[in-house]
């Protein structure tokens, strides 16, 4: 299998409603190893954080998984899936789900069992990388995430709500969070990072899915920087092999606005798989009505308020470099609490409008 020409990515974009889904986690866990665990894998409350996302009207979730859960548990880790999956779809929403990641701001290798509690007052402080930094480095595991990647497309290869594959989350991601600042991981990963992307992909396209590929860029350049966005080699790779286009970005509207118009030059489907950072600029109100009205899906980072504390600030320094204050009076992402309350609820009723009003001009368009 090749990778999807742009008349296939198009008349599969041509057939989805107008994408609005958010990243989830449940409140009840502080990584995705704890929501994926079999002694933490929350089904009621999974269940009803569903329900209230179905009921706000996104119509998409994107989540995480882990290699770790898959090699100590692999069937498991299956039926959970596949549960969630189905659970999701029953609400009408679709899942896209992301098999690495390299984003472990927590600062720790991943280790599979009980996880700690989250640091009080870090955004993400147990975030952990998948399969883990130091393992992209050991070649014995390499046959492992083979199997890994190809078991689970295999498993869902034709499942109809499962929307897109999200392979690799910010591949060479190497930051680690503090309460007021950031540091670097070290070494270097953006050699083995860019390799299992490489991989990734092959693997991937083996299993032949109904479902197209991607990768999102998400080196997105600091305003007034000069810098150009999406230029690392890991980029243009990631581009140059997805079957539609995905990024991320968490600045303001005049950001998104460069962003998507030289995405668009791809004539691809083009969507932001991560968004939504209220000081800095990237707010519901103001950005909502720009995805749908040039029909770019989208992905906002969170749900529910909880254990990961995203609703707190990102490192004051990494804020500021982006143009924000870490005011910690303002939620940073999610989207409501643990009761199902909104921050704002005219967010809320900005999602339900915009859902509803699109994907019906939408419908009518199709059938006229």
């Amino acid at each position: 299998m090749s990778r999807w020409s742009e008349d296939q990515a198009n008349t599969w974009w041509a057939k989805q409603p107008w994408v609005c889904g958010f990243n989830y986690l449940p409140s009840t866990a502080v990584n995705f190893l704890e929501m994926w665990h079999p002694d933490t894998f929350h089904r009621k409350i999974i269940a009803r954080e569903l329900e209230w996302a179905s009921q706000i009207g996104f119509n998409a979730v994107r989540f995480n998984l882990h290699y770790l859960v898959w090699k100590n548990d692999r069937e498991g880790l299956i039926d959970r899936l596949s549960w969630l999956i189905q659970t999701a779809g029953n609400f009408g929403i679709s899942s896209v789900p992301c098999l690495f990641d390299d984003c472990g701001f927590g600062g720790s290798e991943p280790e599979y069992g009980h996880q700690p509690e989250p640091l009080q007052g870090v955004h993400n402080s147990r975030a952990v990388a998948s399969p883990g930094r130091a393992m992209l480095f050991d070649q014995s595991e390499w046959d492992g995430f083979q199997a890994y990647v190809q078991d689970i497309i295999a498993s869902f290869r034709t499942d109809e709500n499962v929307l897109f594959w999200d392979l690799y989350n910010e591949p060479g991601n190497r930051m680690i969070f503090t309460e007021g600042s950031f540091k670097t991981y070290e070494p270097d990963t953006s050699e083995v990072s860019l390799a299992l992307l490489m991989d990734c992909f092959d693997w991937a396209r083996s299993q032949d899915p109904t479902q197209p590929l991607s990768v999102a860029v998400w080196m997105t350049a600091v305003p007034g920087s000069g810098d150009d966005h999406f230029a690392s080699e890991i980029e243009k790779f990631a581009l140059n092999l997805s079957d539609v286009v995905t990024f991320h970005s968490y600045q303001g509207k005049e950001t998104l606005k460069d962003v998507i118009a030289k995405l668009e030059q791809r004539n691809r489907p083009v969507l932001c798989t991560e968004w939504m950072a209220r000081p800095i600029g990237s707010t519901i109100l103001d950005l909502l009505p720009s995805f749908a009205s040039q029909n770019v899906g989208c992905f906002q980072w969170g749900l529910v308020k909880g254990r990961t504390q995203t609703n707190l600030p990102w490192p004051s320094d990494l804020v500021e470099a982006n143009g924000g204050r870490a005011d910690r009076s303002v939620w940073f992402h999610d989207l409501i609490d643990d009761r199902g309350v909104p921050y704002d609820p005219s967010e809320v009723s900005l999602i339900g409008s915009l859902t509803s009003a699109t994907n019906q001009q939408r419908t009518t368009t199709r059938t006229t």
